[in-house]
């Protein structure tokens, strides 16, 4: 049957043979040709596309539709890139070339086609799309140009050649120049003759490419000279075209196509205003809310100027429309646009495949396309997804693809070329990701599926401008089909997004610095965290089942004292503390008794899953000791976790039990003193976060400061803790310094204070059971309506013995630990202090059994810490603390230092110069931050082998540590007693002291200036919350935010694979929010390194295969690596993006103004000005001309004045 069909048409059956895949689509276009056509048909069978990308592979489809083989080209750059893999060929050209000029060499290009016996060139569109002698070479060299010809090509691809043609058929043109200008010079001329404003166009190419718009004349010349090497990098000829430009209007353009017998129709409009530097990003066809007598007389003009030049294949014809209906034409494009794909989708037709047919000599009525047949159906939109960073002025990012998921379905094309997981993205070429066209039968229709498109993409490794493409289709304006190309420029709310969260790959990334580099926060012993998962006991659930954690959803648990504070207040909370029969326990487990075991380290990720249980089980404790002091830097600093946020999930999760924080009176919760507006600001958010009971104490017990936080604390409207903070021994008689009149003095004045508790703060656990008796039974004689409570830690191993003591003697709470937490630098037993009680008239009420779970999971938990363990070293409680007197809390943080000092074998002489620096200093109250201060002058000491004797001999000779100087200035306030002379003037050499409370004298902190610097260096995501730890601690905070965009949130990890990474193998998961778990799998990690001293660090995620690259930071010291940027170093500059310097404006030595121009960058076609951060002088500078660079490498270093 096939070959009586093909002897109709004339073809025997052994044509048909020689090319199955094509003969019958073939014999069939002849036979059309035959019957219809004086045109010469020249079947070709094989195309070369002179291109790269989303464009040759488009080229390349449309060729294997019509079984013709294809062919492509590309650059050494290109190697791996898709578009070599989706043709039949491949053929390396310009070798030894630049990226851009391998592309658009003629010579190469030709050569390879005429080796392997190619029919046809397709220029695609970019390089030597509109290149009039490119397509001469291919008529010369026998090979179809698939395109106008070369005389139409020159005609129309020459904007000034196109704008006298227009003009010579009646189109309307702007007013410009008649020939196109090749200087600065003679740009001015034109700008000064015409005036202003102007727009600087390629002359040979399009694109958006070397386009400017000049408002001032003394812009014109760099403007012009900035456009001009765009334009020679992008199309090899940086002449130029100057017309008027026209203020608002929209950018319509008309497909048109013709063939050689002299046929042109129009496909239809396209509306291409959304645009960025005159470059296209969404484009719409047909064109919204056009008038249809201007669609009509627009398309009549694009059809009439083409057949003016007997114009044949694809070409688009631009318009200007203004807001009065004219219309102006701009240029002709000898080519196919990039945004061809929504004509073809309410067309229906394939213009690809329509040029192919056309370069073969078939005419448009042979292809069924009279203007009459040609309609269109629905509404089609276009978005270029970009790898480039809206938020940075769409600065161009490179890197590896290390996620591609694209957004698909119904109504939704997607055409690209690098675009998937491991794809390099180079900065030779244009940022172009991949074309998303959606289509439906209108605007809105058409912009929700966009929308959902977009939506559903995750592209990890590099930006990409979605964030903004999302705001553009959810813009009203756009909605409404009423835009023109200023509407990216008047609609900043476009730049307005949130950043992609990227949590996912963020965490692998960190697990991969992990598994390459150790552990990301130091560790302090050669330990390794146990691998358990710590059993957590059983909390009713609403059906009654057991739920374990905080998985299921739990019954509400039984009323608290917290119940009581906000019914009450704090008056009333205080009131029914004082009323309570039986003694009230603080457990410090969530914080002082990991502070003093562990090093602070104990993470959100551990105390949560045990919160249930404590809300439900432990409702009648006083309160739970959970934030503040070291908890809320370490946090920060170590942990890489918000300490804010962690409050606010505990909160959450126990509601009925209050919470106590530390509060260092005017120090807040740092080491210093701040200004007053910043401790009232602190406590006002941290009641607001849930905080309920401050205990507010002073290092020093200087009153002055302590009043500061009282006050701060009342006017926050949380419950004031006034605490005295005791040291030495007012059993002693011998000593003398700190005696029971001096501690009933002080509560005096806390009471007349208003304060709601009154706190006994016995920070290093030297109150002895005798003295204990003594000192509450006084007060509560002195203060009998005043709730009292004791604070202590258990060293000495008489904890126990002195809060019993405290109890008869008067005081309402006492601190404990839960038993596998408690003694040593800890506090006193939780089990053993309510066994002691049971039945007793100061019975706690509380449940041995439930204390014996809450110890269970906290002795399974504490093994995730052994990097930490105090126990290390320390194996049981030692009395020697009543002669070192160094605070529990301090105790394994000063071990763990002296052993990062190397003086972790002579702890013993740390300890014995502790008591020998604090009796220098005048025998201090030492807590935070005094015990610091006492510490840091302890370890300087055995450091350079210094006696006390020493220390006061040679004084003035010294460089103490900081600590020890801003001491001795007065910065935490005066010791009872005053400074010791004459050491405080030898150590301080002259410097100014403080006199009276520090923070008094301070600038109040402006905290929108403090939130605008950190959106400016950290992003928009940046809240209240940050602000204040940036005012406790700045340069920690700034350390943390980095560190949490880098690596996402490694909160939710579990506690070993945080501290030391997975094991290769291994299996777990990762909760990242609610109904959002990461299943991660580690596989492998590349032995080799690469170029840039990286490793490749294998994972499975969800199921799916991720890879990130990792610097081994030991391997590459004996590599030359380009230095980064340091953002904590003012003056120093990156570059803003991937790219090779062509200019270097300043030296060594120069002067520059803020905003002046240093370096200019090219990449990606596009050229980047390089400019100073501040007034300074050029200090240093990294680079050299024709360097390459990655993005944030260092450029140079500026001195701000």
């Amino acid at each position: 049957m096939l070959t009586a069909h093909l002897g109709r048409l004339g073809i025997s059956a052994s044509q048909h043979v020689v090319c199955t895949k094509r003969s019958l689509a073939w014999a069939l276009r002849h036979a059309q040709v035959a019957h219809a056509s004086s045109v010469e048909y020249k079947p070709i069978k094989s195309v070369l596309v002179a291109n790269r990308g989303e464009i040759a592979i488009r080229v390349f489809r449309a060729c294997t539709e019509l079984g013709i083989r294809s062919v492509a080209v590309y650059s050494e750059q290109d190697k791996m890139h898709m578009h070599r893999q989706k043709a039949d060929e491949s053929y390396l050209i310009g070798k030894g070339l630049p990226p851009v000029e391998a592309y658009l060499s003629i010579p190469e290009i030709i050569r390879v086609a005429k080796e392997n016996n190619v029919d046809a060139v397709h220029p695609g569109y970019g390089f030597l799309s509109e290149r009039s002698d490119f397509a001469q070479a291919c008529l010369d060299n026998g090979l179809s140009f698939i395109g106008p010809s070369p005389e139409v090509v020159r005609k129309m691809g020459d904007k000034v050649a196109a704008r006298q043609t227009a003009i010579k058929a009646g189109v309307q043109v702007v007013p410009g120049t008649d020939n196109p200008i090749v200087s600065p010079e003679a740009a001015h001329d034109f700008c000064v003759k015409y005036g202003l404003p102007v727009m600087l166009k390629a002359a040979y190419g399009g694109g958006g490419r070397g386009m400017r718009v000049v408002r001032e004349l003394g812009e014109v010349k760099e403007s012009f000279a900035l456009a001009s090497r765009e334009a020679e990098a992008a199309f090899g000829n940086g002449a130029m075209f100057i017309e008027k430009f026209i203020e608002n209007p929209r950018h319509i353009e008309l497909q048109v196509l013709g063939d050689r017998a002299g046929n042109v129709v129009h496909l239809f409009e396209r509306d291409c205003s959304v645009q960025r530097r005159h470059q296209k990003l969404v484009e719409v066809a047909p064109a919204p809310n056009l008038d249809q007598r201007v669609r009509e007389a627009m398309a009549a003009d694009a059809v009439k100027l083409c057949k003016s030049v007997g114009y044949e294949n694809a070409g688009t014809v631009e318009f200007l429309l203004d807001n009065q209906g004219n219309y102006f034409f701009i240029e002709v494009n000898a080519r196919l646009q990039v945004e061809h794909t929504v004509t073809e989708e309410i067309t229906g037709i394939d213009l690809v495949q329509s040029q192919i047919r056309i370069a073969e000599g078939m005419t448009l009525p042979e292809l069924g396309m009279s203007q009459e047949n040609i309609t269109a159906q629905g509404c089609s939109i276009q978005c270029r997804v970009t790898t480039e960073d809206p938020a940075k002025n769409f600065r161009p990012d490179t890197g590896r693809l290390e996620v591609f998921r694209s957004g698909e379905g119904m109504g939704i094309r997607l055409d690209g070329a690098s675009a998937f997981a491991g794809a390099i993205i180079s900065p030779y070429y244009d940022s172009l990701l991949v074309k998303v066209i959606s289509r439906a039968p209108d605007l809105h229709a058409s912009a929700a599926k966009m929308n959902r498109s977009l939506r559903e993409f995750r592209i990890r490794g590099v930006k990409t401008n979605i964030p903004f493409l999302l705001n553009v289709l959810e813009n009203q304006k756009f909605l409404n089909g009423t835009i023109d190309t200023t509407f990216i420029d008047e609609h900043p709310q476009l730049f307005q997004f949130a950043p992609s969260q990227n949590r996912a790959q963020k965490l692998l990334n960190y697990l991969g610095n992990v598994l390459v580099n150790g552990p990301m926060t130091p560790l302090a012993t050669g330990l390794q965290p146990a691998d358990v998962q710590p059993v957590v006991p059983e909390v009713p659930t609403v059906s009654g089942e057991a739920a374990i954690g905080y998985v299921k959803k739990a019954v509400d648990p039984p009323r608290g004292f917290r119940d009581i504070l906000l019914a009450e207040g704090p008056e009333g909370f205080a009131k029914a503390v004082r009323n309570h029969k039986g003694l009230l326990l603080m457990d410090t487990t969530f914080r002082d008794a990991h502070q003093s075991l562990l090093a602070t380290r104990v993470r959100t990720h551990d105390l949560l899953k045990i919160s249930p249980f404590v809300a439900h089980n432990f409702n009648n404790l006083y309160s739970l000791e959970n934030w503040g002091g070291a908890t809320f830097d370490v946090a920060l600093r170590f942990l890489h976790e918000c300490p804010w946020e962690r409050l606010e999930r505990m909160r959450k999760l126990i509601p009925n039990v209050p919470f106590q924080m530390l509060l260092r009176g005017a120090n807040g919760v740092g080491y210093t003193s701040y200004p007053d507006n910043a401790v009232y600001k602190f406590c006002d958010l941290s009641v607001k976060a849930g905080m309920d009971i401050f205990r507010v104490f002073d290092s020093l017990n200087y009153l002055p400061n302590l009043m500061l936080g009282v006050d701060a604390v009342g006017k926050a409207g949380g419950v004031v803790e006034a605490a005295i903070s005791y040291s030495g021994d007012i059993s002693d008689p011998t000593k003398a310094k700190y005696t029971l009149d001096y501690y009933l003095n002080l509560a005096d004045e806390l009471v007349k204070a208003g304060t709601h508790v009154l706190c006994i703060k016995d920070m290093a656990g030297l109150l002895k059971p005798r003295a204990a008796k003594i000192l509450i039974s006084a007060l509560r004689d002195r203060h009998p309506d005043v709730p009292i409570h004791v604070h202590t830690h258990d060293t000495s191993g008489a904890g126990v013995a002195s809060m019993l003591q405290c109890a008869y003697a008067g005081a309402d709470a006492v601190d404990v630990a839960v038993d596998s937490m408690s003694g040593m630098t800890s506090q006193p037993s939780m089990g053993a202090v309510v066994a002691s009680l049971m039945g007793d008239k100061l019975d706690t009420g509380m449940n041995l059994g439930d204390i014996s779970q809450y110890s269970a999971y906290w002795e399974q938990a504490r093994t995730l810490y052994a990097p930490f363990e105090c126990a290390v070293t320390m194996k049981s409680g030692n009395a020697d603390v009543y002669l070192n007197e160094i605070p529990g809390g301090q105790y394994t943080n000063l071990q763990f230092q002296a052993y990062s000092l190397g003086l972790g074998n002579q702890f013993e002489a740390v300890k014995k110069a502790y008591r020998e620096a604090n009796l220098l200093m005048g025998d201090l109250i030492k807590v935070t931050p005094s015990s610091k201060v006492v510490g840091d002058l302890a370890q300087f000491m055995v450091q350079n082998k210094l006696s006390a004797a020493d220390v006061e001999a040679n004084a003035e000779n010294l460089s103490f540590p900081k600590s020890v100087i801003e001491f001795f200035q007065g910065y935490l306030g005066e010791p009872y007693g005053g400074f010791p002379e004459p050491l405080r003037s030898k150590i301080l050499k002259g410097l100014p002291t403080v006199d009276g409370r520090p923070g008094e004298s301070m600038a109040p902190m402006n905290f929108q200036d403090m939130k605008a610097r950190l959106v400016e260096d950290h992003g928009s995501r940046i809240t209240d919350y940050d602000v204040l730890s940036s005012a406790m601690y700045p340069q920690v905070t700034d350390d943390y935010l980095r560190f949490r965009e880098k690596y996402g949130p490694v909160d939710k990890l579990d506690t070993r694979i945080f501290l030391t990474g997975p094991k290769v193998g291994e299996e777990f998961e990762v909760e990242i929010e609610k109904g959002k778990t990461l299943h991660i799998k580690t596989l492998a990690m590349a032995e080799d390194l690469n170029a840039n001293g990286e490793r490749e660090v294998f994972f499975e995620l969800n199921g799916q295969l991720r890879s990130v690259m990792v610097r081994d930071l030991t391997a590459v010291e004996d590599l030359h690596i380009h230095p980064k940027v340091n953002p904590s170093i003012k003056g120093q500059v990156g570059a803003p993006m991937p790219g090779t310097v062509i200019d270097i404006k300043v030296k060594e030595g120069d002067e520059v103004k803020k905003g002046a121009s240093m370096v200019v960058l090219s990449a990606m076609k596009m050229e980047m000005v390089v400019q100073s951060p501040c007034d300074g002088v050029v200090e240093s500078i990294a680079i050299t001309k024709d360097m390459k660079l990655e993005g944030d490498d260092l450029v140079l270093t500026v001195t701000p004045k």
